[in-house]
């Protein structure tokens, strides 16, 4: 049995000691590494470890975590809490730990699995490792910077309205017809299975905040996400791809989705958007508050609602924009004349 149990977002922390004595009097900020032992088992009865593989977990494990904070509406509410607690929760598969502060009803049954902190990972210095650029430098945001290929926003109305499986399946139509792709999650909390679908889809090069040691993106600044979206960007460059699909997590509604969408210089990067929603009504909604940052780059529209005939048939009724359910996602002559009609893409 291994000692310690290291989780994903913790992949790059190699050198380290736990220092026990400043668990109780240490105040903790998003991407601070510490050890843990398993109290109890939850919801949560595993965690992606090191290598991206289901690791599962059980009463007395010592795990490796960050701390972070997580905005998941059908899974975890949960913060970095203010003062050492007696027990705190793991509330993301990737890594981070916080304390609940409320929960998805499916998952009150078994609530959040509990931890008790053991110490503080520390480097040779004494200081508490943090994975936030722990291996990465940070890049400025170049709002002059051209780019080598064009971006293709994939955007939800809400959490699980399909918007993953939509930009992965968009990622594998645009693979087979002929280009080469890379895909980007840029917002939400530590976890690998957004990014291997879209790989699995066929895109030549994924990645996400977590490639900068962000355990999650939840609360974090504007200027922070704008120099994390130019490392990303910066990242794709260097696999000179056609395009790029992005991903941004939750829905229009949420924090830091809305302060992208208001922000000119995030929205006047993005070649083409996609909508995805999880019912017609949603559709409406969300092409109100699109459209006039959007205009006609708002190209298409998918999600949950395309695997119902009837909501189909409701939307094309209420509106011109095209629909592209799974299946026409995967088409060329779906996706050639709706995007390179457009654009030219670079070469």
């Amino acid at each position: 049995m291994k000692t310690i149990k290291k989780s994903n977002i913790c992949k790059n922390v190699i050198n380290y000691k736990v220092d026990k004595t400043i668990a109780k009097n240490y105040q903790p900020v998003a991407g601070d590494v510490a050890i843990f032992e398993v109290v109890s088992i939850g919801s949560l009865n595993a965690i992606q470890d090191h290598q991206g593989r289901n690791c599962y977990i059980f009463e007395g494990d010592k795990i490796m975590l960050t701390f972070g904070n997580r905005y998941a509406s059908n899974q975890f509410e949960g913060y970095i809490p203010e003062g050492y607690q007696m027990e705190y929760d793991l509330i993301g598969k990737g890594g981070v730990t916080g304390i609940v502060v409320s929960m998805y009803y499916k998952l009150e049954v078994k609530g959040p699995t509990k931890l008790r902190l053991i110490g503080f990972a520390t480097d040779k210095e004494d200081k508490v490792i943090n994975t936030t650029y722990h291996h990465r430098k940070p890049i400025k945001f170049d709002a002059q910077k051209v780019r080598n290929f064009k971006t293709i926003l994939s955007i939800g109305s809400s959490m699980d309205s399909g918007k993953t499986t939509t930009a992965a399946y968009l990622c594998r139509g645009l693979k087979s017809s002929g280009f080469n792709v890379g895909y980007i999650k840029l917002t939400g909390t530590v976890f690998n299975k957004d990014r291997m679908l879209a790989y699995d889809c066929g895109a030549d090069v994924v990645s996400d905040f977590s490639e900068f040691g962000f355990p999650s993106t939840y609360l974090c600044s504007l200027e922070s996400m704008m120099d994390l979206y130019e490392g990303l960007l910066s990242d794709m460059s260097k696999h000179n791809p056609d395009y790029v699909v992005i991903e941004v997590a939750d829905g229009l509604y949420q924090r830091e989705t809305s302060m992208l969408m208001e922000n000119p210089l995030f929205t006047e990067t993005i070649d083409h958007v996609i909508l995805s929603c999880s019912d017609s009504l949603a559709v409406n909604t969300g092409i109100q508050i699109l459209s006039p940052i959007f205009n006609d780059r708002l190209f298409a529209l998918g999600g949950l609602f395309t695997g119902s005939p009837l909501l189909v048939a409701e939307v094309e009724k209420q509106c011109a924009i095209p629909i592209l359910t799974l299946s026409k996602l995967l088409q060329s002559s779906e996706l050639t004349p709706l995007l390179s009609s457009k654009v030219d893409v670079a070469v």
